[in-house]
């Protein structure tokens, strides 16, 4: 059985959802926190029990019977990342799983300026110490990083944020489908997989083109210093360490840490991955039927 983790996020929903279109319901089951959100899914015949990556005896059971486990990264940084996802690892090696995978990220690295990107690497190294095949997926940075960013920038007509430098923007919607197929196809990467990008790296002064153009509205790109970027975040009430965590984001790009563009996110799905442009558009559509 295939056991997804995180099936009620953004990215784990989209995973499982194109699981189902290539293996049975009953090849697949999902750990979650809330049971009650994954409801769709079992009523579809896929397994569904609660998990949690601080309850150890808890993922014995929700990882029970598992062939694969996909342990899809907790939305944290620093250590206690780091222990979750160490501990998922453990439940899947205690459940005799043959293959483990994880969301990992693109310049996932010691050195990374930015903190998810050492998590992500000492994540790793537990997958390289744990005795069990694994793959690390690589994903692009997710292009509705971007959208948000610009959600800021739609009523001033200014986009105001740090230097930067060329971020492969991914959309979360072709990373899900490209897991999915690895996991259908049990054992196609080992270790790393490489970047898994859509195929343009894209600095912030075209994304206020792209936006521009969208819109019909001129936006301008104003470069603000990392101290005034800081001083705006703690104004609006943005915790001093997540303020830093932020700022580590444009570092990374600035020393090219997101600028790699490879072929292989597209070879897995058979066709070109969805542009920047694209998920700009949508994600602004959804924006003005909403409002």
């Amino acid at each position: 059985m295939i056991i997804v983790t995180g099936a009620t996020g953004q990215l784990g929903r989209r995973i499982v959802e194109g699981l189902l279109t290539r293996v049975s319901a009953d090849q697949v089951g999902v750990s979650v926190r809330d049971p009650q959100k994954a409801q769709a899914f079992a009523d579809q015949g896929v397994r569904v029990r609660q998990g949690s990556f601080t309850d150890t005896a808890g993922l014995a059971h929700a990882f029970e019977g598992a062939s694969q486990v996909l342990i899809v990264s907790v939305d944290k940084m620093g250590e206690e990342c780091v222990a979750q996802h160490r501990a998922a690892i453990e439940g899947a090696v205690a459940a005799g799983a043959r293959r483990i995978l994880y969301t990992s990220q693109m310049g996932a690295g010691d050195a990374s300026h930015f903190q998810a990107c050492r998590d992500h690497a000492a994540t790793e190294e537990a997958l390289r110490a744990c005795g069990v095949p694994f793959t690390s997926l690589r994903n692009g940075f997710y292009a509705a990083s971007a959208a948000r960013f610009l959600d800021q920038a739609l009523e001033s007509g200014r986009i105001v944020l740090p230097a930067d430098g060329p971020v492969s923007w991914t959309a979360h919607a072709d990373l899900a489908d490209a897991t999915a197929a690895i996991l259908a196809d049990e054992g196609c990467f080992d270790g790393p997989t490489p970047p898994l990008t859509a195929g343009q790296a894209l600095t912030f002064d075209d994304i206020a083109g792209m936006a521009t153009e969208i819109t019909g509205r001129a936006m301008t790109r104003v470069t603000a210093s990392d101290d005034q970027f800081r001083e705006q975040l703690l104004g609006r009430g943005v915790p001093a360490e997540a303020a830093g965590q932020l700022l580590g984001i444009f570092a990374a790009s600035r020393a090219g840490e997101f600028a790699a563009v490879d072929p292989t996110l597209g070879t897995l799905l058979g066709r070109e991955p969805l542009t920047l442009d694209a998920v700009l558009r949508e994600h602004l559509a959804k924006d003005r039927a909403e409002g």
